[in-house]
């Protein structure tokens, strides 16, 4: 199999990309191992997926040494389409999706990345956007997902010029939200895990999901989504007792 999904006491699903010998490069099959491990986490209703990679790298894009066969318009764009699901997965999934990056993380090896919530970096990583270079386009949401966070311009530098960023610059830039020391990129995202696996799991997927809304809402929706979330937190019972928790002694 070219993934493996492990499901951890807390709940947690550890998915790891299973391709060493080719830095976890995505391939057809990648694809749907890891759709499958998605929509297992999904109806597992795991709390936190960590998806991480197996070997020297997160992922290193599309393998470009596979051999695909001749393709018409309408082949390109299912598998396109196919591949742009991961995407779906992830940014759908009702819990909390973290990426821990380590070695290279490029093309859709980033776009993965993006797709997930938080990321994990390890400081030797190396994140990028190598496609215009080979004469490539993005396919992961990366048009919409890298301007939200870097902003147009900043986004246009990255997507034309390729230069690959170090774990360092990316959490300047905003990609990342935590640099570890060599080695410590699962461990730290396991233990990011482990704490989210512990929160309330309706309000945390309520506030991903505000979050996700309120960047394409005008202010009048946010405040909508914001009365039914309300309602929904509510329901839940999660906040019984949060009058005495929060109240300033």
């Amino acid at each position: 199999m070219t993934v493996d999904h492990e499901t951890l006491d807390n709940g947690t699903a550890l998915i790891h990309l299973n391709r060493p010998e080719r830095l976890n490069a995505v391939t057809a099959g990648l694809t749907e191992h890891l759709l499958s491990a998605l929509h297992r986490a999904h109806d597992a209703a795991a709390p936190v997926i960590v998806l991480a990679g197996r070997g020297r790298s997160f992922c290193a894009g599309h393998d470009l040494k596979e051999t695909l066969p001749a393709e018409s318009e309408l082949d390109t764009r299912r598998r396109v389409q196919r591949l742009q699901d991961l995407t779906r997965a992830l940014r759908d999934f009702p819990g909390i999706a973290i990426a821990a990056v380590h070695g290279h993380a490029l093309g859709a090896g980033v776009e993965l990345a993006l797709a997930c919530d938080l990321v994990v970096a390890d400081q030797d990583a190396r994140l990028g956007f190598p496609e215009v270079g080979v004469g490539l386009s993005v396919t992961g949401g990366v048009s919409a997902l890298l301007p939200r966070i870097v902003g147009p311009h900043r986004a246009k530098e990255l997507l034309v010029l390729g230069e690959p960023l170090t774990a360092g610059r990316a959490a300047e830039l905003g990609l990342v939200n935590t640099v570890t020391p060599p080695g410590r990129h699962l461990d730290t995202a396991l233990e990011l895990a482990a704490r989210i696996a512990a929160r309330p799991p309706v309000a945390t997927s309520i506030a991903k999901r505000a979050v996700d809304l309120g960047l394409a809402a005008t202010l009048d929706q946010a405040l909508a989504t914001e009365v039914d979330h309300a309602v929904l937190t509510g329901r839940s019972g999660e906040n019984d007792g949060a009058r005495e928790r929060f109240t300033p002694r």
